[in-house]
């Protein structure tokens, strides 16, 4: 049976960012594989692929609008769900500030930004900070003045590795490759981590650690490269405040530093030889050491370490965290001049934000890319101010905590369905992704959506054509390319340096490197709240795209084989894991190598299905970046 295959790429919320071979056979019958003429790439992709084929073609997908009448839902054609925004907007106008747009990274791309644009203009209220990596962004730029990053094959060049907490298979298969190649060349890898992770097969050392206490691990490593090595001259001259710094980590006690961790001096050790003797050493951060209250001075640690024992600006070193993945774009079409300042609100204490919202309060909230209700740190809060606004647009596929609060729902096309240029946070690659499918129903693009509700509006609010939105940002110093160009050819490689702050020349204006000024204390657990929860990554969906048959529940908790918990609790009877916020029916399953001081989930199912970890977890902010503190939370394990 014949196959015609075309090129196109993935727009998931994942740093791989992979070019995809899409093959449609006659019958309908859909492939997908990595693009093997892609450097990244490789010619394979994650297991996320066959969940997505699965989400398109489900039976549960919302393909048609549907509008809320009572307790029922109504079935209802474009034009009357266009004219129903059109009216609540427009009735709204003259308070833009009550209109609040919520986006999230649900699905990659340069016209996924087309809602910031039509907000803007409006003026209405918008969205500041991050449920996911802005600690570690806001760490970085304080650190390096910028938020650079070495290419990742120059890990390839590396004679020693330190992977501090990313979970390799879940979050990053192409990161995982190139540790691996690394490994066959003769790097040695060492992993840090509190369990729970898929990295025993690609680490030669694995240190288990306390969770949220990775910076008092880093700095324990400092104070012995401080006692036994002299710091290199150009580490010296290349650095604004490490005077400071010395007396910050001599000041401290190196035993009372690795207590914190729960790591030994021999362990401890170990990782001084990684950094100091086996050059160059690259440093790879994990996007969840930042979900801690102290996650950007953790991020801050690290990158010190890295700094002072001179492996950064260096081919093989480097701190590889994420990139940004619109760096690479001119974005300038989406920019406006607001007229006075726009209300914001603060992403990871959305619930809060809303419900105390009153100068004016939100009367409409238009929801996409995200299940807000889910998604968020104190999940039934916010489902309570989510139900307060008067008019909730939701634009979704399937009835999610989000969709199912909302007036009106929207269904968009989704990958493989609409056309986009998309870029990674792993690597510096641009993408065109082109739509292979056919949209089921009356599924429309977020971007088609917003162009018509525009011109329903008195005084149309009017977007540039998709084709120009897309031409315009690749239009960048870094993208020497039009976009037939990248049509034809399917991806280009932005013009970066290899090596991020080449000779340690970084980002700040007097191209010199930060330490961090202070290092907080962590405080002990709670007494009636021993174990502290680790909502961690999946690897087979991402964040809440999860398929109702899917999410199997009661939920599973694993703690460690030695947590006391064990003790307390019959797992023959119901349990239930228990914060101050509430309680949660769950199944206990033991798992070898996690600290016996944590509780993991496995974060994304919903609330409404039985799951629905955040409705756990309390809203609080971290350190930098307005970014959710979502692990500082601690629960315990009880029977009913």
């Amino acid at each position: 049976m014949s196959l015609c295959s075309v090129i196109t790429a993935c727009t998931m919320d994942c740093p791989d960012a992979c070019s995809l071979v899409v093959s449609k056979r006659p019958d309908g019958r859909i492939r997908i594989k990595g693009n093997p003429d892609h450097p990244i790439t490789k010619g394979f992709a994650c297991p996320k692929m066959h969940a997505l084929l699965r989400r398109l073609k489900s039976p549960e997908r919302i393909t048609f609008p549907i509008l809320r009448t009572g307790e029922t839902w109504e079935r209802i054609d474009w034009d009357k769900a266009l004219d129903i925004c059109a009216q609540k907007i427009q009735a709204c106008r003259g308070e833009p500030a009550s209109i609040l747009y919520f986006h999230g990274e649900g699905a990659k791309g340069v016209l996924k930004q087309a809602g910031h644009l039509f907000f803007r203009l409006l003026g209405t209220s918008y969205l500041r900070g991050s449920l996911c990596d802005a600690a570690g962004y806001s760490a970085c730029r304080k650190d390096f003045g910028s938020n650079e990053g070495s290419d990742i094959a120059t890990l390839l060049d590396a004679r020693s590795i330190v992977n501090w907490g990313r979970d390799l298979l879940r979050s990053s298969i192409h990161t995982a490759f190139f540790l691996r190649k690394a490994r066959a060349k003769g790097a040695k890898v060492l992993t840090i981590s509190p369990g729970g992770d898929l990295n025993a097969g690609h680490t030669d050392v694995m240190i288990r650690i306390r969770p949220g206490t990775d910076r008092f691990l880093a700095a324990a490593v400092v104070w012995l490269f401080m006692e036994r090595h002299e710091i290199l001259k150009e580490v010296k001259g290349c650095s604004n405040n490490l005077d400071a710094f010395s007396r910050l980590i001599l000041g401290c006690n190196v035993g009372d530093l690795l207590k914190a961790c729960g790591v030994s001096r021999g362990e401890a050790e170990l990782i001084l030889n990684f950094y100091a003797d086996m050059h160059p050493t690259a440093t790879i951060i994990g996007t969840g050491l930042q979900r801690y209250r102290y996650g950007g001075e953790t991020v801050r640690f690290i990158n010190a370490l890295a700094m002072l024992s001179g492996n950064m600006g260096i081919r093989g070193g480097g701190s590889f965290f994420h990139l940004s993945s619109l760096k690479n774009f001119n974005l300038s079409w989406t920019q406006v001049e607001r007229e006075g300042e726009a209300r914001a609100f603060r992403m990871p204490l959305i619930g809060q934000e809303i419900a105390q919202a009153d100068k004016p309060p939100v009367r409409i909230i238009w929801v996409d890319g995200a299940n807000m209700v889910n998604q968020a740190a104190g999940a039934k809060a916010n489902a309570a101010a989510f139900e307060g606004i008067e008019f909730k647009v939701v634009v979704d596929a399937f009835m999610t905590d989000t969709a199912f609060r909302a007036d009106l729902i929207l269904p968009p096309t989704l990958m493989l369905e609409q056309e986009d240029v998309v870029a990674s946070y792993l690597h510096d690659y641009v993408h065109y992704a082109r739509p292979v499918l056919d949209p089921p129903g009356q599924a429309r693009s977020d971007f088609r959506i917003f162009t018509e509700l525009g011109k329903r509006l008195d005084q149309p609010v009017v977007l540039p054509d998709a084709q120009v939105c897309m031409q315009q940002s690749l239009n960048t110093p870094y993208l020497c390319i039009t976009l037939d160009e990248l049509k034809q050819q399917g991806f280009v490689k932005a013009k970066r340096p290899e090596v991020a702050y080449e000779g340690m020349v970084f980002g700040h204006r007097d191209g010199k490197y930060r330490f961090p000024e202070a290092l907080h204390d962590e405080p002990a657990p709670p007494s009636e709240y021993p174990l502290r929860l680790l909502s961690l990554v999946r690897k087979g969906s991402v964040h809440s795209q999860i398929l109702p048959e899917d999410q199997d529940m009661p939920p599973r908790v694993w703690i460690a084989p030695d947590c006391a918990a064990l003790l307390r609790i019959e797992r023959s009877r119901p349990v239930f894991l228990v914060s101050p916020l509430g309680r949660m029916r769950v199944r206990i399953d033991v798992l070898e190598g996690l600290h016996p001081g944590m509780a993991l989930y496995r974060r994304g199912d919903w609330m409404r299905l039985g799951g629905g970890i955040n409705r756990l977890i309390d809203p609080s902010l971290t350190d930098m970046g307005i970014g959710g503190a979502f692990y500082d939370q601690y629960v315990r394990l009880e029977n009913d």
